[in-house]
């Protein structure tokens, strides 16, 4: 194990690019932009785009009557109604836990009798520090009000397994966060045989 450690810091240490400079050419509201100039480890000088972001949940959740609950939202970024789990950002000094339960009643109504966590991706290394942590969330029986943000449109759908599978499969349903929640999810808890993830809890949380 140590001798794996050392050679894949060695690896590391081959392609790591040194910060030499960076300053911020956009504060927005929900992220910053910063121009970031860098040595490539052969010497060279370059810059990278980078979005600062604060991260945020995703929750794959299922409905008592095993059908999962999904909501339909227009992205201007990409000038199309996506269908997606419900997501959201952390606010400031929140946790991934505390802000799944906020964005899945906020965006539904629905409170989680069970949350678990699935992991966490990086949503777009390339050009973005955003981490995004996963949840899977068994739901209550009803739903409240919703409180979403001022500027939010939502609608909610719901799907059973198949009909999700299938969505997949013909290109409708091509949000990242929720594919990868869609497999965590298969991996850990749709086979009976294998346990499942274990409760989040603050401690816990991605």
């Amino acid at each position: 194990m140590q001798a794996h450690s050392e050679l894949r810091n060695s690896l590391d240490a081959t392609l790591y690019e040194k910060t030499i400079a960076s300053r911020t050419v956009f504060s927005g509201r929900a992220l910053t932009l910063d121009v970031v100039d860098i040595c490539l480890p052969d010497g060279r000088k370059s810059t990278r785009e980078i979005v600062r972001h604060r991260g945020a949940s995703a929750i794959l959740a299922r409905l008592p009557n095993g059908r999962f609950l999904f909501v339909r939202q227009y992205r201007k970024a990409v000038e199309r109604v996506m269908v997606e789990v419900v997501a959201g950002c952390m606010d400031v000094g929140e946790t991934p836990l505390h802000c799944a339960h906020r964005e899945l009643r906020e965006e539904s109504g629905y409170a989680a009798r069970d949350m678990r966590a699935l992991g966490s991706i990086v949503a777009c290394p390339g050009y973005s520090e955003e981490i995004l942590h996963l949840f899977f969330a068994e739901l209550e029986e009803a739903p409240g009000a919703t409180e979403m943000d001022s500027d939010e449109h939502v609608q909610a759908l719901s799907l059973d397994e198949a009909e999700v599978d299938a969505a997949i499969r013909s290109g409708r349903m091509d949000d990242a966060k929720t594919l990868a929640c869609w497999f965590l999810w298969r991996q850990q808890c749709s086979d009976p045989s294998t346990p499942g993830p274990t409760p989040a809890s603050e401690g816990s949380a991605p």
